[in-house]
Protein backbone atom coordinates (compact mmCIF):
# COMPACT_ATOMS: atom_id res chain seq x y z
CA UNK A 1 0.00 0.00 0.00
CA UNK A 2 1.40 3.30 -1.05
CA UNK A 3 0.84 6.49 0.32
CA UNK A 4 -2.19 7.82 -1.60
CA UNK A 5 -3.70 4.75 -0.87
CA UNK A 6 -3.21 4.89 2.77
CA UNK A 7 -4.53 9.24 2.05
CA UNK A 8 -8.10 7.22 0.62
CA UNK A 9 -8.34 5.26 3.21
CA UNK A 10 -8.30 7.96 5.88
CA UNK A 11 -10.25 10.19 4.29
CA UNK A 12 -13.42 8.02 3.83
CA UNK A 13 -12.47 6.80 7.99
CA UNK A 14 -12.33 10.08 8.95
CA UNK A 15 -15.38 10.77 7.04
CA UNK A 16 -17.46 7.79 8.16
CA UNK A 17 -19.94 9.63 10.66
CA UNK A 18 -20.49 12.05 7.49
CA UNK A 19 -20.99 9.32 4.99
CA UNK A 20 -23.34 7.19 7.51
CA UNK A 21 -25.39 10.08 8.55
CA UNK A 22 -26.19 10.35 4.46
CA UNK A 23 -26.73 6.91 4.25
CA UNK A 24 -29.51 7.05 6.70
CA UNK A 25 -30.77 10.19 5.25
CA UNK A 26 -31.06 8.86 1.71
CA UNK A 27 -32.77 5.62 3.04
CA UNK A 28 -35.43 7.21 4.78
CA UNK A 29 -36.44 9.62 1.16
CA UNK A 30 -36.58 6.98 -1.40
CA UNK A 31 -38.27 8.69 -4.52
CA UNK A 32 -39.47 7.03 -7.80
CA UNK A 33 -37.45 7.20 -11.15
CA UNK A 34 -37.13 10.17 -12.96
CA UNK A 35 -38.52 12.35 -9.71
CA UNK A 36 -34.99 11.83 -7.75
CA UNK A 37 -35.05 15.80 -7.25
CA UNK A 38 -34.40 15.74 -3.83
CA UNK A 39 -31.93 12.33 -4.01
CA UNK A 40 -30.23 14.67 -7.20
CA UNK A 41 -29.93 17.78 -5.07
CA UNK A 42 -28.13 16.23 -1.97
CA UNK A 43 -25.96 14.52 -4.25
CA UNK A 44 -25.45 17.34 -6.01
CA UNK A 45 -24.69 19.40 -2.73
CA UNK A 46 -22.57 16.76 -1.68
CA UNK A 47 -20.26 16.93 -4.72
CA UNK A 48 -20.17 20.75 -5.05
CA UNK A 49 -19.16 20.83 -1.31
CA UNK A 50 -16.27 18.99 -2.65
CA UNK A 51 -15.42 22.19 -4.87
CA UNK A 52 -16.55 20.38 -7.86
CA UNK A 53 -18.20 21.72 -10.85
CA UNK A 54 -21.27 19.62 -11.40
CA UNK A 55 -23.52 19.20 -14.46
CA UNK A 56 -26.85 18.39 -13.36
CA UNK A 57 -30.70 17.51 -15.20
CA UNK A 58 -29.09 14.76 -17.09
CA UNK A 59 -32.04 12.87 -18.32
CA UNK A 60 -34.17 14.75 -16.43
CA UNK A 61 -32.31 14.02 -12.65
CA UNK A 62 -29.13 12.37 -13.52
CA UNK A 63 -25.47 14.42 -12.47
CA UNK A 64 -21.74 14.02 -12.75
CA UNK A 65 -18.34 15.85 -11.72
CA UNK A 66 -15.15 14.94 -12.62
CA UNK A 67 -11.88 15.26 -11.29
CA UNK A 68 -8.16 14.14 -12.55
CA UNK A 69 -6.56 15.47 -15.42
CA UNK A 70 -9.09 15.44 -18.57
CA UNK A 71 -6.13 13.43 -20.61
CA UNK A 72 -6.16 9.50 -21.02
CA UNK A 73 -8.94 7.40 -20.04
CA UNK A 74 -12.04 8.70 -18.37
CA UNK A 75 -13.55 6.31 -15.63
CA UNK A 76 -17.38 6.79 -14.89
CA UNK A 77 -18.40 5.64 -11.46
CA UNK A 78 -22.11 5.04 -11.20
CA UNK A 79 -24.11 5.52 -8.14
CA UNK A 80 -27.87 5.39 -8.95
CA UNK A 81 -30.51 7.70 -7.77
CA UNK A 82 -34.01 5.80 -7.61
CA UNK A 83 -35.84 3.85 -5.19
CA UNK A 84 -38.67 1.47 -6.35
CA UNK A 85 -42.12 0.43 -5.65
CA UNK A 86 -42.62 -1.05 -2.61
CA UNK A 87 -45.30 -0.15 0.19
CA UNK A 88 -45.07 -2.94 2.59
CA UNK A 89 -41.61 -1.78 3.32
CA UNK A 90 -40.86 -0.28 7.35
CA UNK A 91 -39.33 2.52 5.17
CA UNK A 92 -41.62 3.32 2.27
CA UNK A 93 -42.61 6.49 1.85
CA UNK A 94 -45.16 7.50 -1.01
CA UNK A 95 -44.66 3.73 -1.88
CA UNK A 96 -41.36 3.64 -2.59
CA UNK A 97 -38.35 1.90 -0.67
CA UNK A 98 -34.69 1.74 -1.16
CA UNK A 99 -35.44 -2.40 -1.41
CA UNK A 100 -32.34 -2.67 -3.64
CA UNK A 101 -29.76 -0.80 -1.56
CA UNK A 102 -29.22 1.82 -4.47
CA UNK A 103 -29.13 4.62 -1.77
CA UNK A 104 -25.94 2.32 -0.62
CA UNK A 105 -24.56 3.46 -4.03
CA UNK A 106 -24.78 6.71 -4.07
CA UNK A 107 -23.06 6.68 -0.84
CA UNK A 108 -20.34 4.54 -2.06
CA UNK A 109 -20.26 6.82 -5.01
CA UNK A 110 -19.79 10.05 -2.94
CA UNK A 111 -17.51 8.48 -0.19
CA UNK A 112 -15.27 7.51 -3.48
CA UNK A 113 -15.82 11.47 -5.47
CA UNK A 114 -14.60 12.61 -1.10
CA UNK A 115 -11.31 10.81 -1.49
CA UNK A 116 -10.52 11.15 -5.05
CA UNK A 117 -10.88 14.67 -5.10
CA UNK A 118 -8.39 15.02 -2.42
CA UNK A 119 -5.64 17.73 -4.55
CA UNK A 120 -2.86 15.41 -3.55
CA UNK A 121 -4.83 12.44 -4.88
CA UNK A 122 -6.70 14.13 -7.60
CA UNK A 123 -3.01 15.17 -9.18
CA UNK A 124 -2.10 11.19 -9.17
CA UNK A 125 -4.51 10.46 -11.22
CA UNK A 126 -3.40 10.10 -15.06
CA UNK A 127 -6.82 10.31 -16.37
CA UNK A 128 -10.23 11.31 -15.36
CA UNK A 129 -12.60 9.93 -12.71
CA UNK A 130 -16.19 10.88 -13.76
CA UNK A 131 -18.76 10.46 -10.91
CA UNK A 132 -22.08 9.81 -12.03
CA UNK A 133 -25.45 10.11 -10.35
CA UNK A 134 -28.01 8.36 -12.73
CA UNK A 135 -31.85 7.95 -12.53
CA UNK A 136 -34.49 5.42 -12.92
CA UNK A 137 -32.50 1.79 -12.98
CA UNK A 138 -35.91 0.54 -12.34
CA UNK A 139 -37.66 -0.29 -15.37
CA UNK A 140 -41.00 2.13 -15.30
CA UNK A 141 -44.37 1.13 -16.38
CA UNK A 142 -45.67 2.17 -19.30
CA UNK A 143 -48.28 5.26 -18.36
CA UNK A 144 -44.98 6.85 -16.74
CA UNK A 145 -43.20 5.93 -19.79
CA UNK A 146 -45.52 7.88 -21.74
CA UNK A 147 -45.70 10.91 -19.35
CA UNK A 148 -41.75 11.12 -19.24
CA UNK A 149 -41.97 10.84 -23.36
CA UNK A 150 -44.68 13.57 -23.57
CA UNK A 151 -42.92 16.11 -20.66
CA UNK A 152 -38.91 15.69 -21.22
CA UNK A 153 -38.65 13.69 -24.30
CA UNK A 154 -37.29 10.49 -22.55
CA UNK A 155 -37.75 7.71 -25.21
CA UNK A 156 -35.88 4.54 -22.80
CA UNK A 157 -37.57 2.97 -20.10
CA UNK A 158 -34.10 3.31 -17.96
CA UNK A 159 -31.95 6.08 -17.02
CA UNK A 160 -28.12 4.81 -18.63
CA UNK A 161 -30.30 3.97 -21.38
CA UNK A 162 -31.61 7.31 -22.07
CA UNK A 163 -27.89 8.83 -21.06
CA UNK A 164 -25.93 6.53 -23.78
CA UNK A 165 -28.89 8.14 -25.88
CA UNK A 166 -28.25 11.08 -25.03
CA UNK A 167 -24.38 11.20 -25.51
CA UNK A 168 -23.98 11.34 -21.86
CA UNK A 169 -21.34 9.10 -22.22
CA UNK A 170 -19.75 9.66 -24.79
CA UNK A 171 -16.72 10.66 -23.22
CA UNK A 172 -16.45 7.51 -20.60
CA UNK A 173 -13.61 5.03 -22.27
CA UNK A 174 -15.40 2.34 -19.25
CA UNK A 175 -17.49 2.18 -16.04
CA UNK A 176 -17.31 1.26 -12.86
CA UNK A 177 -20.58 -0.32 -11.00
CA UNK A 178 -21.45 -1.00 -7.49
CA UNK A 179 -24.49 -3.13 -6.41
CA UNK A 180 -25.94 -4.29 -3.10
CA UNK A 181 -25.74 -8.69 -3.24
CA UNK A 182 -27.77 -10.06 -6.26
CA UNK A 183 -26.50 -13.44 -6.90
CA UNK A 184 -24.67 -15.00 -3.92
CA UNK A 185 -26.57 -12.65 -1.56
CA UNK A 186 -26.62 -14.99 1.14
CA UNK A 187 -23.32 -15.61 0.57
CA UNK A 188 -21.90 -14.19 3.61
CA UNK A 189 -19.33 -12.42 1.52
CA UNK A 190 -18.21 -7.81 2.55
CA UNK A 191 -17.42 -7.95 -0.84
CA UNK A 192 -18.34 -10.24 -4.39
CA UNK A 193 -16.08 -8.97 -7.03
CA UNK A 194 -17.18 -9.47 -11.22
CA UNK A 195 -20.23 -9.06 -13.09
CA UNK A 196 -22.53 -12.23 -12.98
CA UNK A 197 -24.64 -12.62 -16.26
CA UNK A 198 -27.99 -11.43 -16.26
CA UNK A 199 -30.81 -11.53 -18.42
CA UNK A 200 -32.09 -8.65 -20.49
CA UNK A 201 -35.92 -7.58 -21.53
CA UNK A 202 -37.94 -6.48 -23.55
CA UNK A 203 -41.08 -4.28 -22.45
CA UNK A 204 -44.58 -5.62 -23.53
CA UNK A 205 -48.35 -3.68 -23.56
CA UNK A 206 -50.85 -6.12 -24.98
CA UNK A 207 -54.05 -3.83 -25.27
CA UNK A 208 -57.44 -5.77 -26.30
CA UNK A 209 -60.31 -4.11 -27.45
CA UNK A 210 -63.85 -6.11 -27.04
CA UNK A 211 -67.57 -4.35 -26.43
CA UNK A 212 -69.06 -3.01 -23.73
CA UNK A 213 -72.95 -4.34 -23.20
CA UNK A 214 -74.64 -4.66 -19.93
CA UNK A 215 -72.93 -7.47 -17.66
CA UNK A 216 -76.67 -8.99 -16.92
CA UNK A 217 -79.15 -7.64 -18.98
CA UNK A 218 -77.15 -7.98 -22.13
CA UNK A 219 -73.79 -9.83 -21.90
CA UNK A 220 -74.81 -11.36 -25.20
CA UNK A 221 -73.89 -8.77 -27.19
CA UNK A 222 -71.28 -7.35 -25.65
CA UNK A 223 -67.51 -9.23 -26.39
CA UNK A 224 -65.74 -9.87 -22.98
CA UNK A 225 -61.70 -8.41 -23.11
CA UNK A 226 -60.73 -9.38 -19.99
CA UNK A 227 -62.24 -12.83 -20.68
CA UNK A 228 -59.72 -12.64 -23.69
CA UNK A 229 -57.09 -11.46 -21.64
CA UNK A 230 -57.20 -14.20 -18.64
CA UNK A 231 -57.79 -16.75 -21.78
CA UNK A 232 -54.18 -14.83 -23.15
CA UNK A 233 -52.96 -15.45 -19.87
CA UNK A 234 -53.70 -19.38 -19.51
CA UNK A 235 -52.19 -20.01 -23.38
CA UNK A 236 -48.88 -17.94 -21.57
CA UNK A 237 -48.63 -20.84 -18.74
CA UNK A 238 -49.13 -23.54 -21.48
CA UNK A 239 -46.22 -22.77 -23.42
CA UNK A 240 -43.99 -22.10 -20.33
CA UNK A 241 -42.91 -25.99 -20.97
CA UNK A 242 -40.96 -24.39 -24.36
CA UNK A 243 -39.26 -22.45 -22.50
CA UNK A 244 -35.10 -23.62 -22.08
CA UNK A 245 -34.23 -23.55 -18.48
CA UNK A 246 -30.72 -22.60 -20.33
CA UNK A 247 -31.81 -19.22 -21.46
CA UNK A 248 -33.49 -18.23 -18.09
CA UNK A 249 -36.70 -17.02 -19.70
CA UNK A 250 -38.61 -15.24 -17.33
CA UNK A 251 -42.13 -13.52 -18.49
CA UNK A 252 -44.50 -11.93 -15.57
CA UNK A 253 -47.48 -10.18 -16.41
CA UNK A 254 -49.81 -7.94 -14.53
CA UNK A 255 -53.19 -6.78 -15.17
CA UNK A 256 -53.42 -2.98 -15.32
CA UNK A 257 -57.10 -2.54 -16.84
CA UNK A 258 -59.96 -5.06 -16.58
CA UNK A 259 -63.03 -3.49 -17.15
CA UNK A 260 -64.59 -0.28 -15.62
CA UNK A 261 -67.49 -1.10 -13.88
CA UNK A 262 -69.12 -4.69 -12.64
CA UNK A 263 -71.91 -4.70 -14.31
CA UNK A 264 -70.22 -3.15 -17.90
CA UNK A 265 -69.37 -6.47 -19.62
CA UNK A 266 -65.51 -4.74 -20.31
CA UNK A 267 -64.78 -3.73 -23.70
CA UNK A 268 -60.96 -2.88 -22.92
CA UNK A 269 -58.28 -4.94 -20.86
CA UNK A 270 -54.79 -3.88 -20.89
CA UNK A 271 -51.86 -6.75 -20.02
CA UNK A 272 -48.02 -5.20 -19.02
CA UNK A 273 -45.24 -7.71 -19.35
CA UNK A 274 -41.85 -7.87 -19.07
CA UNK A 275 -40.27 -10.58 -21.75
CA UNK A 276 -36.52 -11.81 -20.26
CA UNK A 277 -33.47 -14.19 -21.30
CA UNK A 278 -29.71 -14.34 -21.43
CA UNK A 279 -29.52 -13.47 -24.88
CA UNK A 280 -31.02 -10.92 -27.48
CA UNK A 281 -32.12 -13.66 -29.71
CA UNK A 282 -34.18 -15.76 -27.44
CA UNK A 283 -35.78 -12.40 -26.33
CA UNK A 284 -37.15 -11.89 -29.49
CA UNK A 285 -38.25 -15.49 -29.62
CA UNK A 286 -40.20 -15.65 -26.40
CA UNK A 287 -41.51 -12.47 -27.25
CA UNK A 288 -42.87 -13.74 -30.41
CA UNK A 289 -44.71 -16.79 -28.80
CA UNK A 290 -45.92 -14.58 -26.09
CA UNK A 291 -47.44 -12.70 -29.08
CA UNK A 292 -49.10 -14.93 -30.32
CA UNK A 293 -50.97 -16.32 -27.02
CA UNK A 294 -52.87 -12.82 -26.92
CA UNK A 295 -53.03 -12.60 -30.65
CA UNK A 296 -54.83 -16.07 -30.64
CA UNK A 297 -56.91 -15.60 -27.40
CA UNK A 298 -57.83 -12.26 -28.80
CA UNK A 299 -59.30 -14.15 -31.57
CA UNK A 300 -61.03 -16.64 -30.24
CA UNK A 301 -63.14 -14.09 -27.94
CA UNK A 302 -63.80 -12.15 -31.00
CA UNK A 303 -61.43 -9.33 -29.46
CA UNK A 304 -58.32 -7.76 -31.49
CA UNK A 305 -55.32 -7.41 -29.67
CA UNK A 306 -52.70 -4.55 -30.32
CA UNK A 307 -49.21 -5.06 -29.04
CA UNK A 308 -46.60 -2.78 -28.27
CA UNK A 309 -43.09 -3.41 -27.21
CA UNK A 310 -40.41 -0.61 -25.87
CA UNK A 311 -36.92 -1.28 -25.57
CA UNK A 312 -36.28 -2.82 -22.45
CA UNK A 313 -32.35 -3.22 -20.57
CA UNK A 314 -30.16 -5.39 -22.61
CA UNK A 315 -27.96 -8.59 -20.97
CA UNK A 316 -24.99 -8.28 -19.04
CA UNK A 317 -22.29 -10.99 -19.85
CA UNK A 318 -20.43 -12.46 -17.17
CA UNK A 319 -17.42 -10.36 -16.28
CA UNK A 320 -14.86 -12.59 -13.90
CA UNK A 321 -13.21 -10.25 -11.77
CA UNK A 322 -9.47 -9.16 -12.36
CA UNK A 323 -6.55 -9.90 -10.53
CA UNK A 324 -6.32 -6.00 -10.16
CA UNK A 325 -9.96 -6.21 -8.23
CA UNK A 326 -8.43 -8.70 -5.30
CA UNK A 327 -4.78 -6.99 -5.00
CA UNK A 328 -7.17 -3.50 -4.18
CA UNK A 329 -9.50 -5.52 -1.89
CA UNK A 330 -6.48 -7.04 -0.10
CA UNK A 331 -6.06 -3.11 0.81
CA UNK A 332 -9.17 -3.09 2.61
CA UNK A 333 -8.06 -5.62 5.89
CA UNK A 334 -10.03 -8.38 7.21
CA UNK A 335 -13.24 -8.46 5.56
CA UNK A 336 -14.54 -11.70 3.37
CA UNK A 337 -13.83 -11.02 -0.37
CA UNK A 338 -14.60 -13.42 -2.97
CA UNK A 339 -15.69 -14.15 -6.54
CA UNK A 340 -18.71 -14.10 -7.81
CA UNK A 341 -20.37 -17.47 -8.52
CA UNK A 342 -19.26 -18.42 -11.96
CA UNK A 343 -21.68 -19.77 -14.52
CA UNK A 344 -24.55 -18.45 -12.77
CA UNK A 345 -26.81 -16.31 -14.16
CA UNK A 346 -28.56 -13.07 -12.26
CA UNK A 347 -32.37 -13.56 -13.77
CA UNK A 348 -33.33 -10.19 -12.78
CA UNK A 349 -32.19 -7.47 -15.34
CA UNK A 350 -30.04 -3.94 -15.07
CA UNK A 351 -29.17 -1.03 -17.95
CA UNK A 352 -25.83 -1.66 -16.36
CA UNK A 353 -26.24 -4.53 -19.50
CA UNK A 354 -26.54 -1.22 -21.90
CA UNK A 355 -23.14 0.06 -20.57
CA UNK A 356 -21.63 -3.36 -20.94
CA UNK A 357 -22.85 -3.30 -24.80
CA UNK A 358 -20.94 -0.30 -25.31
CA UNK A 359 -17.96 0.25 -22.70
CA UNK A 360 -16.21 -2.45 -20.58
CA UNK A 361 -17.66 -2.38 -17.06
CA UNK A 362 -15.98 -3.69 -13.64
CA UNK A 363 -18.11 -4.64 -11.30
CA UNK A 364 -18.50 -5.48 -7.24
CA UNK A 365 -20.89 -6.04 -5.04
CA UNK A 366 -21.43 -5.89 -0.79
CA UNK A 367 -23.12 -7.22 1.90
CA UNK A 368 -23.97 -5.82 4.85
CA UNK A 369 -27.72 -5.99 4.40
CA UNK A 370 -30.52 -8.82 4.78
CA UNK A 371 -33.86 -10.07 3.34
CA UNK A 372 -34.25 -10.37 -0.42
CA UNK A 373 -33.95 -7.14 -2.86
CA UNK A 374 -37.64 -5.46 -3.78
CA UNK A 375 -39.16 -6.76 -0.54
CA UNK A 376 -40.06 -5.63 2.61
CA UNK A 377 -37.70 -7.59 4.09
CA UNK A 378 -35.09 -5.76 2.87
CA UNK A 379 -32.86 -4.38 5.93
CA UNK A 380 -29.15 -3.30 6.58
CA UNK A 381 -27.12 -5.25 9.62
CA UNK A 382 -23.93 -3.61 9.20
CA UNK A 383 -23.60 -0.25 7.84
CA UNK A 384 -19.90 -0.43 7.74
CA UNK A 385 -19.86 -2.88 5.28
CA UNK A 386 -23.14 -1.63 3.45
CA UNK A 387 -21.89 1.77 2.85
CA UNK A 388 -17.97 2.45 3.93
CA UNK A 389 -16.45 -0.48 2.81
CA UNK A 390 -17.90 -0.06 -0.85
CA UNK A 391 -16.77 3.42 -0.94
CA UNK A 392 -13.32 2.76 -0.13
CA UNK A 393 -13.33 -0.09 -2.43
CA UNK A 394 -14.31 1.91 -5.75
CA UNK A 395 -12.14 4.93 -4.46
CA UNK A 396 -9.35 2.71 -4.38
CA UNK A 397 -9.97 0.66 -7.47
CA UNK A 398 -10.38 3.97 -9.85
CA UNK A 399 -6.91 5.15 -8.07
CA UNK A 400 -5.47 1.88 -9.18
CA UNK A 401 -6.58 2.07 -12.84
CA UNK A 402 -5.82 5.33 -13.34
CA UNK A 403 -2.10 5.83 -11.62
CA UNK A 404 1.14 5.18 -13.40
CA UNK A 405 0.25 6.28 -16.96
CA UNK A 406 -3.44 4.72 -16.27
CA UNK A 407 -1.64 1.18 -17.26
CA UNK A 408 -4.23 -0.62 -15.79
CA UNK A 409 -6.93 0.89 -17.16
CA UNK A 410 -5.54 1.13 -20.54
CA UNK A 411 -4.93 -2.76 -20.52
CA UNK A 412 -8.66 -3.55 -19.15
CA UNK A 413 -10.46 -1.16 -22.16
CA UNK A 414 -8.03 -2.80 -24.43
CA UNK A 415 -8.88 -6.01 -23.64
CA UNK A 416 -12.71 -5.67 -23.71
CA UNK A 417 -14.45 -6.38 -27.19
CA UNK A 418 -17.91 -4.17 -26.98
CA UNK A 419 -21.18 -5.49 -29.01
CA UNK A 420 -21.74 -2.41 -30.15
CA UNK A 421 -20.07 1.32 -31.05
CA UNK A 422 -22.04 4.32 -29.39
CA UNK A 423 -23.10 5.09 -32.49
CA UNK A 424 -24.46 1.13 -33.33
CA UNK A 425 -26.31 1.78 -29.79
CA UNK A 426 -27.89 5.14 -30.29
CA UNK A 427 -29.50 3.66 -33.84
CA UNK A 428 -30.60 0.31 -31.48
CA UNK A 429 -32.83 2.83 -29.76
CA UNK A 430 -33.84 4.89 -32.18
CA UNK A 431 -34.92 1.49 -33.81
CA UNK A 432 -37.07 0.52 -30.78
CA UNK A 433 -37.59 3.59 -28.84
CA UNK A 434 -38.81 5.92 -31.89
Amino acid sequence: MNDTEKRILRIIDDNAPRLQALADDLFTHPEQGWYETRTAAVAAGFLQSLGLNVRTGLAVTGLRASVGTGKGPNIALIGELDALKCPDHPASRNGYAHSCGHYAQMVCLLGAALALSDPEVASSLDGTATFFAVPAEEFQDAPLRELMRREHDVHCGGGKCELLRRGAFDDSDMALTAHSHMVGRDSGADLLLGNSASTGFVGKTVTIRGVASHAAASPDRGVNALNAACLGLSALGMIRETFREADCVRVHPVIREGGQAINVVPSRAVVEMQVRANKIPVIGEISEKVNNCFRGAALAIGCTAEIEDAQGYLPCPEILPTPLMFETAALLGDCDVRSIPVGVCNTASTDVGDLCAVMPVMNFTFGGSVGALHTADYAVTDPYVAHILPAKMMALLAYRLLRDGAAAAKDYIAGYSPAMSLEEYKAYCRRMSP
